[in-house]
């Protein structure tokens, strides 16, 4: 980075805004956060579904990265760099998951991308940005093979890219982490298993029945459904002739809240649990009768994290419309992870950015560690948070309460 270039980092929120690199010394461009002193601007993008059916979860990611870019530009926190953010819509979809990844690798000036919220949509963009040598951290991606390949399951672990990382942990222990409290805690032992066929999903289905079943549980029934279903009749019919004790589902709020409604509607009172993409407030808005559903979510509840009470505060006072949601937090250190590595880049070349520095910010995030907003910050040998905490939420009096957090152990 020279002293009068503007260097995009993207953390992307992708779809179809263009990333321009203009601008000199004091420039103020669209998308500014904060007021940062410095000499050299440098753009972080956002990937997330600023539209559609996720947009809850894509929103509170949005704005979470923007808090840690103007709260870097306050503290000016890369002495002689200034930050801005460039938020692009996937939809939550692969296809302008993938236009964009290829569209922010042709900007030279781009050095890092924080996203995306969907497992499916990174598969889409991780080769692209590794050729690239283009550093990616998403704040909410599990499927595990993303950063253990696609063997991993078998004990073979191998990371596929170097240039992806993640600040939430996988489903290899979300999905175990689950089972474990319906056999152990809820004394569920018969289940109904249902997933939408998406990567995300169908990996998180998988690691539950594993240890579900080694439990002793026993699975009653299995079924996929389209992401897209909102009628459920049919599947409704399977699950009340079943016997189960509880329905886990593999898939996201939009249509994890209506299967559950309609479960209630045909007194199939059982309790439905799934992961961290139906922990949303949405969920709730979409099922009224959703009382006594599971969620799990990665990490611990960041509103009891000492950690994180300057940040939910921050977030309060800057007065975006939109709530932080589940991912607030992870996006905010997903951020903070490249302005880290920004900052140790351009402290060993002699306060500058090199002229092509994304290599070295990839090997930089690689080494950062610090304190953030879920707790300490930093990544394992594939790229994955060290942080494997989770947490079981239950919808009660019409909001997630916290049931219990822990580790999964194997």
């Amino acid at each position: 980075m020279r002293h009068r270039s503007a260097v995009v980092v993207s953390i992307a929120v992708i779809g179809a805004l263009t990333l321009t690199a203009c601008g000199s010394r004091d420039d103020k461009k669209s998308g500014d956060s904060g007021t940062g002193g410095g000499s050299t601007t440098v753009t972080i993008g956002i990937d997330a579904p600023l539209t559609g059916d996720l947009s809850a979860l894509g929103l509170g990611i949005r704005n979470s990265v923007d808090l840690a870019v103007r709260q870097a530009n306050e503290k000016n926190e890369v002495p002689g760099v200034k930050f801005q953010i460039k938020a692009l819509d996937d939809t939550g979809k692969p296809a302008p998951g993938q236009q964009n990844a290829t569209q922010l690798v042709g900007d030279k000036d781009v050095i890092g991308v924080v996203g995306p919220l969907n497992s499916s949509v990174a598969q889409s963009m991780q080769q692209i940005f590794n050729d690239a040598k283009l550093v990616q951290v998403s704040p909410a991606n599990t499927g595990v093979a993303l950063s253990q390949g696609e063997k991993w399951a078998t004990g073979e672990k191998s990371r596929p890219f170097q240039s992806y990382f993640r600040t939430a942990t996988t489903d290899a222990v979300q999905g175990p982490f689950a089972a474990d409290f319906l056999v152990k805690d809820a004394k569920k032992t018969k289940v109904f298993l249902i997933d939408d066929q998406k990567t995300y999903g169908a990996g998180l289905a998988a690691t539950f029945k594993g240890q579900f079943l080694k439990n002793g549980g026993q699975i009653v029934g299995q079924e996929h459904v389209n992401p897209d279903d909102r009628d459920f009749a049919a599947v409704v019919t399977k699950v009340k002739s079943s016997g189960a004790e509880a329905v886990y589902y593999g898939g996201e709020y939009p249509a994890a809240g209506p299967l559950s409604l309609q479960l209630k509607d045909a007194g199939v009172n059982v309790p439905l649990m799934g992961g961290d993409g139906i922990q949303s407030g949405d969920f709730i808005k979409l099922n009224p009768k959703g009382q006594g559903d599971f969620a799990t979510a990665v990490g611990l509840p960041v509103e009891q994290l000492p950690t994180a009470a300057k940040f939910i505060a921050d977030y309060k006072a800057a007065g975006y419309k939109d709530a932080y949601e589940t991912y607030g937090g992870y996006s905010y250190d997903s951020a903070w992870a490249i302005i880290q590595g920004v900052k140790a880049v351009a402290a060993a070349n002699s306060g500058k950015l090199p002229d092509n520095p994304r290599a070295k910010v990839v090997e930089a995030v690689q080494k950062v560690s610090f304190e953030g907003v879920t707790g300490k910050v930093s990544f394992d040998e594939f790229g994955d948070t060290t942080n494997k905490q989770l947490t079981v939420y239950t919808v009660k009096d019409d909001k997630w309460a916290v049931e219990k957090s822990g580790t999964f152990n194997g």
